[in-house]
C-alpha cells in the first residue's frame, strides 16, 4: 500500500498556501518520493483535524466519514480547476458546478421547524452539517478568488515529479518546497553525467 498515515514526512507547505487557504487544502494529498501518499483528509479524525487547523471547524465538530468524504470531493474538484488553469485549459464542467453548488450550499440562516407540544421554532438543521457546509463554501469562495484574481498568473504546479502540489510562483521558483528544488536539480545533475550529449 502506498499511502502512510503519518504527515512527518510531508513537505511544508506551498508558497502561497498562507495567502490561499484553498491553495493548502488542494495540497491536502501528496505524492512524495517512491510514490508514498499522505492524506491529510484521509479519515474523519484526520479531516477534522484539518479543518480545525485552518479555523474552518472547532475541534468537536464530529465530521463523519459523509463529511470527510465531501471535502475530498471538493478537492479533487478544485485540484482539477487549478490543473486546468496551470495547463491553460477549459474547466470540466463538473468540477465548476461542484464549486458553485458548494459556494451555494453554505446555510445562511435557521431553518424553521414545529414541534407538537411548543409550536414553531427555528434552528440549524445539524451542527456538523452547517459547518461543513460553511468550510466548504469558505474553500470554494478561497478558490474562486485565486482563480479570478491577480494572482492566478503566478499559480502552477510543482516541477519536480512526482509531486503533485501547487504553488504560487515567485520570480523563477517552480518547486512548491526546498526539498523538491533540491530533488529536482540533483536529478538534472544526474541526467547530465550520465547522458552528458543530451546537456
Amino acid at each position: 500500500m502506498s499511502e502512510t498515515s503519518t504527515a512527518d514526512s510531508a513537505p511544508p507547505p506551498a508558497s502561497g498556501a498562507e495567502e490561499y487557504v484553498a491553495l493548502d487544502f488542494a495540497n491536502s494529498v501528496v505524492t512524495l518520493p517512491a510514490g508514498h501518499l499522505v492524506d491529510f483528509l484521509d479519515t474523519p479524525g484526520d479531516a477534522n483535524r484539518w479543518l480545525t487547523a485552518h479555523g474552518l471547524a472547532p475541534a468537536d465538530a464530529g465530521v463523519q466519514e459523509a463529511c470527510a468524504r465531501q471535502l475530498r470531493t471538493l478537492r479533487e474538484h478544485l485540484r482539477a480547476l487549478f490543473a486546468a488553469r496551470v495547463a491553460d485549459l477549459p474547466a470540466p464542467p463538473e468540477a465548476l458546478s461542484a464549486v458553485n453548488s458548494a459556494l451555494s450550499g453554505a446555510p445562511t440562516a435557521a431553518l424553521l421547524y414545529w414541534d407538537e407540544e411548543s409550536g414553531p421554532y427555528r434552528a440549524a438543521p445539524c451542527p456538523t452539517d452547517e459547518i461543513l457546509g460553511r468550510a466548504l463554501a469558505a474553500l470554494a469562495a478561497n478558490a474562486a478568488d485565486l482563480l479570478t484574481g491577480p494572482d492566478a498568473d503566478r499559480l502552477t504546479a510543482c516541477g519536480s515529479p512526482p509531486c503533485n502540489r501547487y504553488l504560487l510562483r515567485h520570480g523563477r521558483r517552480q518547486w512548491c518546497s526546498t526539498r523538491c528544488g533540491d530533488r529536482a536539480r540533483a536529478a538534472r545533475a544526474y541526467a547530465r553525467r550520465t547522458h552528458p550529449e543530451a546537456g
